[in-house]
């Protein structure tokens, strides 16, 4: 259940927060490219063993909780993390990781290597490959698709999504209307647990990257 007792471990309940679900958005566990620091759009790898035990401790913290809609990429780490975690997701290809192109598959410092030196995927996007790759705007637009297709649901009650990491990051400054390049100091690691409302009128983060048993950093 979401509760007061989940912090630093997961969502919690906001006394104050308007007569408005809040969205629950939860990264897929680790695979081995996530731990490499390799950049996954569209390729479709499994989770790793500590990913599997990921997706079990997001259901540990969301166990119960009664959720209006559950969605989920249908790449094979959010689908698993999300089916390991005790839900059946409804899979929405609006959710798939952000297509890195030609940069598929490379970490930052070999892209900088051929790029420049400062670049973030936020700044300076892609280069087609493989795959066409995306621009921030495009994978902006395909957030706010998903956005308005939950705004129903998050009238009557709370919203669960699975998904990928810049993908997620942008989602979430999409929905507090922020420019979606805002997603760049948004961090957000393998596992982890974020939550998302309305508070008095304002989109609000109330939980960001939480790790299921992992004490943050700010932990008294």
């Amino acid at each position: 259940m979401l509760s007061r007792q989940a912090a630093y471990a997961g969502p919690v309940t906001s006394s104050g927060s308007d007569a408005h679900g809040r969205l629950v958005l939860v990264r897929h566990g680790a695979t081995a490219w996530s731990r490499s620091g390799q950049h996954t759009g569209r390729t479709d790898l499994p989770l790793l063993a500590d990913g599997e035990q990921d997706a079990y401790a997001v259901g540990r913290v969301l166990a119960d909780h009664p959720f209006a809609r559950i969605l989920s990429s249908p790449l094979t780490r959010a689908r698993r993390t999300a089916e390991l975690a005790g839900f059946t997701p409804e899979l929405d290809h609006d959710l798939v990781e952000w297509d890195y192109g030609g940069y598929e598959g490379l970490t930052t410092k070999e892209i900088r290597a051929t790029a420049q030196p400062d670049w973030t995927v936020f700044a300076h996007g892609v280069v087609p490959g493989e795959t066409p790759g995306e621009t921030l705007d495009e994978v902006a637009h395909r957030c706010r698709r998903v956005l308005a297709r939950i705004e129903p649901d998050l009238a009557v009650g709370d919203v669960l999504v699975v998904a990928h990491g810049h993908l997620l990051r942008v989602l979430a400054s999409c929905y507090l209307e922020l420019p979606p390049v805002s997603g760049a100091a948004l961090l957000l690691d393998a596992g982890a647990i974020s939550v998302l409302e309305v508070e008095k009128g304002v989109r609000a983060i109330r939980t960001w990257n939480a790790r299921p048993g992992h004490p943050t950093l700010l932990e008294p």
